[in-house]
């Protein structure tokens, strides 16, 4: 069963691990931790400073986590787990899901990222 999850998270987790290669050969670090690959440094700032979300210290990309430093992948880590489990629900349909939230948060003039389901489950999780 738990390559399964990972098998349906897989697109999501190829995405961050290119994005972690990346850091990896511009001076940032990683590594495993419990089952998930954590990036940070390097050119993962730089796509972090990308995101349409403010000071964003860390994001979850299927079983790869991209963060600013290490302490902020530690400060967030509980966080991030639970988007981990969701994108192992979800898997290709996560990113659909979680923008389309997003966009009908926008739309009807609430915070897009707040208040999107999938964020208060990790917030209140974590």
């Amino acid at each position: 069963m738990r390559i399964i999850r990972y098998l349906w998270a897989s697109p999501y987790t190829a995405l961050g691990c290119l994005v972690g290669a990346t850091a990896l050969a511009t001076g940032g670090s990683g590594k495993l931790v419990d089952g998930v690959w954590e990036f940070h440094g390097g050119a993962a700032v730089r796509f972090l400073n990308r995101l349409p979300l403010p000071n964003v210290a860390a994001i979850t990309l299927g079983h790869s986590v991209i963060g600013r430093t290490a302490q902020a992948l530690e400060d967030t880590r509980s966080h991030e787990r639970v988007h981990v489990r969701q994108f192992e629900r979800w898997g290709f349909f996560m990113g659909p899901a979680y923008l389309g939230c997003s966009v009908v948060l926008w739309l009807r003039g609430r915070d897009y990222y707040r208040d999107n389901p999938f964020e208060r489950e990790a917030y209140a999780k974590q």
